[in-house]
């Protein structure tokens, strides 16, 4: 069960990985997710379900190896299985039809809104994604992108690709107040929040959706608690979209700043071990 069928390298660092998974295939919906824990030894992570294959029912997660779960993860090869892959999990995008609509996405981010623009498009409204990385190297899959929107623009922290700049940037230099009904942003805290901010006067609904710490997916942990407006929500069970405006962002980054100690801590004895047969 749950063999890996495809492994691509998207970029350093980055994998997308082909998993079987068959009853995830058949009920999966856009801006959901999945527990995965690669090895019997490993912890469990959150990722999104980019894309699905009925015929070799299927999953396809794209996953940033920058801790010891995630480089277990892409470590994986063809015809190995997976530990355990539960979902799908949390609630699918919100949908609308005949809108005029704006996905927004930074780094890693671009897998995670790629599912989402293209349910927009499949649901007659006309999607514009506009998209960042740090270089032109590090872009991702762009290809895939041009066919599941009508618009797409880049931008680019040093100006090798598209626009010399950031997302909202970007997004400040391409539109205005009134020219979008719908916009989903994901990515970084920071850029979420920035993006929330400088358009909250636009007169647009404007969902974010987040990435707070998880352990078990189905609310029993509390890990992924956050504040909406002025109540306290799971981003496991209540989201992971939620209201952008509503969203205490400093509250999230705080609590996702809460164990990067004992994940440098876990990464530098992970380092110790390479070729000690831990």
């Amino acid at each position: 069960m749950n063999l890996v069928l495809d492994k691509r390298q998207l970029g350093p660092e980055v994998f997308q990985l082909e998993v079987q998974a068959p009853r995830i295939q058949k009920r999966w919906k856009a801006g959901q997710f999945i527990i995965l824990r690669p090895l019997t030894t490993s912890e469990r992570i959150p990722l999104t379900l980019v894309s699905s294959n009925a015929e070799r029912q299927s999953v396809t997660l794209v996953i940033q190896a920058i801790g010891n779960t995630t480089k277990e993860a892409v470590a994986l090869e063809p015809g190995e299985s997976v530990a355990d892959i539960v979902g799908p999990l949390g609630e699918p995008a919100s949908m609308c039809e005949g809108k005029r609509v704006v996905c927004m996405a930074g780094g890693v981010g671009v897998a995670e809104v790629l599912p989402v623009a293209k349910a927009f498009r499949e649901h007659g409204n006309h999607v514009t994604a506009l998209c960042g990385a740090r270089s032109d190297a590090l872009r991702i899959l762009d290809a895939e992108l041009r066919q599941g929107v009508d618009v797409l623009e880049w931008a680019t922290d040093d100006g090798t690709y598209g626009f010399h700049g950031n997302v909202l940037q970007l997004l400040q230099s391409i539109a205005k107040p009134g020219d979008f009904d719908i916009g989903h942003v994901i990515g970084p805290i920071p850029m979420m929040k920035a993006v929330a901010n400088s358009t909250r006067e636009w007169g647009m609904k404007l969902y974010a959706s987040l990435n707070p710490i998880m352990i078990d997916g189905t609310g029993m942990c509390g890990g992924c608690r956050i504040t909406v407006g002025e109540e306290v929500k799971f981003a496991c069970v209540d989201g992971p979209e939620f209201d952008a405006y509503l969203v205490d962002f400093d509250e999230l980054a705080r609590r996702n700043r809460a164990y990067r100690e004992m994940e440098q801590r876990a990464m530098a004895e992970h380092a110790c071990r390479i070729g000690l047969g831990g």
